[in-house]
């Protein structure tokens, strides 16, 4: 198995004194976008914070985002919610985009936590008002990005008494 998969954790602390940099957010946004998405669609946008004060203000419109006070950048994703073919698979492009962020951020020595926004009208409205995001576009998670300041445990694991087999 994938080293970065099984190393990927949901960090909430962050070593404040390292910084991010614009070179490693273009590395997670470029992982972003080689994801797969519906007919090709690419139903997504991104917002690359550094600024303090806009982490700051993240902190404190989403009530579960507040690692941001120790990260040193965040991505916010938006959904631009497809129409005609394929229509109503936003949702899970998104998720697929943010997954390859968070596996990116093990991959380049960074920690990373994503916090839900969809389908949330109260996180959605703070969002859309504080950057600007105007319908039908849709705020779709905030991803903490940082150093490390923690290790936690891992908390997934392999389960096959979830599996149905078919042969």
């Amino acid at each position: 198995m994938n080293e970065y998969i099984k190393n990927r954790r949901s960090i909430r602390k962050y070593n404040p004194e390292k910084k991010v940099t614009k070179e490693q957010l273009n590395q997670l946004l470029e992982a972003a976008m080689l994801s797969p998405s519906a007919c090709n669609s690419r139903p997504w946008e991104f917002i690359a914070v550094t600024n303090r004060d806009t982490l700051d203000e993240i902190v404190r419109i989403h009530p579960y985002a507040q690692m941001c006070k120790t990260a040193s950048a965040a991505i916010i994703v938006i959904a631009s919610p497809q129409t005609g073919i394929p229509e109503g698979y936003f949702a899970q492009d998104c998720a697929a985009a943010t997954e390859n962020i968070l596996i990116e951020a093990v991959s380049l020595g960074l920690g990373a936590c994503w916090c839900g926004v969809f389908p949330k009208e109260e996180r959605i409205g703070p969002f859309r008002e504080s950057f600007k995001i105007a319908e039908p576009k849709i705020p779709f998670n905030v991803i903490a990005v940082g150093y490390p300041d923690e290790a936690p445990e891992a908390r997934g694991f392999f389960d096959e008494a979830k599996v149905t087999y078919i042969e």
